[in-house]
C-alpha cells in the first residue's frame, strides 16, 4: 500500500500527511518554500518537482525512505469535523473549480436526482447541506452510491495510512491552532531558507470557489445532521478530541495522544 498521501521535502527535513479541507494547501506552501526560498506559482496540488509526493512514482523510494528511517519530522494537521464537512460542501458541491465546471463532473446532478440537494442561484443551504450528509453517510458507510470522496472521508482514514505502514507521527496539531501547531514543526527541523509564520499567507485555494456560507456552524446541524455525523466521524471526535455534542465549539478540548493515535489506528488496532 506504500504511504498515500504523504509530501516530503527534498531535503528530507518535513514528512506531511496531507488531511484534505485541513490547511494542506498552505501547508504544502510552506514545505515548498523551506526548501527553495519561494513559493510555488499556483495551486501547490498541481507542483510536479521540487516538493516529493507520493503520487510522483519518481518520489517515492525517497519518502519510503524518509519514513522508515525516521529522517525528517512527520506530521499531520487536522480539523473539527463539523467545520471540514462544511468546507468540503461549499467548495466542492456548491461551488466551481478552477477548471470552470462542478467537482467530478455529474456528481452534483446526481445529488440533485437522487437527494435533493440543490446548490444552483439563490438555494436553501441549510436543507441541501443536511441532504448532502445523507448522501456522504451512504459513501462513507455503504460506499453508495460511490466510493467517499477524500474531501470528506474520515480524518483518522487519511491518518491512519502512514502509520498502519509502519509510519510514526511526531506532530498531530489543529488547524484551528495553526500558527502555533506549524511554529512548533517548523522549531524542531532544520530547512534550507527560514520560514516566518507571520508573513505567510493563508494559500485556501478553494476559496471563492463557492457561495458564502450565511449561517453560524451550528444551524446546519440538527439532531438527525449530528447522528450522521456521528455515524461517519465518531472516531474522529474522540482521537482527536473535539466536541460531538456542540457544533458551534470548533476548538479541540485536549491535544492528540501520540501513543493513542499509534495504538488506534495501527495495524493492529481493533475495529
Amino acid at each position: 500500500m506504500g504511504f498515500p498521501g504523504t509530501w516530503m521535502t527534498e531535503s528530507g527535513s518535513m514528512i506531511y500527511r496531507v488531511v484534505p479541507k485541513c490547511a494542506c494547501s498552505t501547508i504544502g506552501q510552506i514545505m515548498f518554500y523551506s526548501d527553495n526560498g519561494a513559493f510555488f506559482v499556483g495551486d501547490i496540488h498541481d507542483s510536479k518537482d521540487r516538493l516529493h509526493k507520493w503520487g510522483q512514482e519518481a518520489s517515492r523510494p525517497a519518502i519510503e525512505a524518509g519514513i522508515r528511517d525516521h529522517g525528517g519530522l512527520v506530521f499531520t494537521c487536522v480539523r473539527n469535523p463539523y467545520t471540514r464537512i462544511l468546507s468540503a460542501f461549499f467548495d466542492k458541491i456548491a461551488g466551481i473549480q478552477r477548471n470552470g465546471n462542478r467537482y467530478r463532473g455529474k456528481l452534483v446532478p446526481m445529488l440533485t436526482q437522487r437527494y435533493g440537494v440543490d446548490v444552483e442561484g439563490d438555494f436553501d443551504q441549510i436543507a441541501s447541506f443536511r441532504r448532502f450528509l445523507l448522501f456522504a453517510r451512504d459513501t462513507i458507510r455503504y460506499r453508495r452510491p460511490m466510493d467517499p470522496d477524500i474531501h470528506w472521508s474520515a480524518m483518522s482514514g487519511h491518518v491512519s495510512t502512514l502509520v498502519a505502514n509502519g509510519g510514526r507521527y511526531d506532530r498531530v496539531f489543529f488547524t484551528e491552532r495553526f500558527q502555533e501547531g506549524m511554529a512548533d514543526v517548523l522549531a524542531q527541523v532544520s530547512t534550507p531558507h527560514p520560514v516566518d509564520l507571520e508573513t505567510i499567507p493563508r494559500f485556501n485555494e478553494s476559496e471563492g470557489h463557492g457561495p458564502k456560507r450565511l449561517h453560524p456552524v451550528e444551524d446546519y446541524f440538527d439532531d438527525l445532521a449530528m447522528h450522521l455525523m456521528y455515524e461517519m466521524y465518531k472516531q474522529d471526535f474522540e482521537l482527536f478530541h473535539y466536541e460531538f455534542e456542540n457544533p458551534a465549539n470548533k476548538m479541540p478540548l485536549g491535544e492528540v495522544d501520540l501513543d493513542e493515535v499509534h495504538a488506534k489506528l495501527g495495524p493492529r488496532a481493533v475495529a
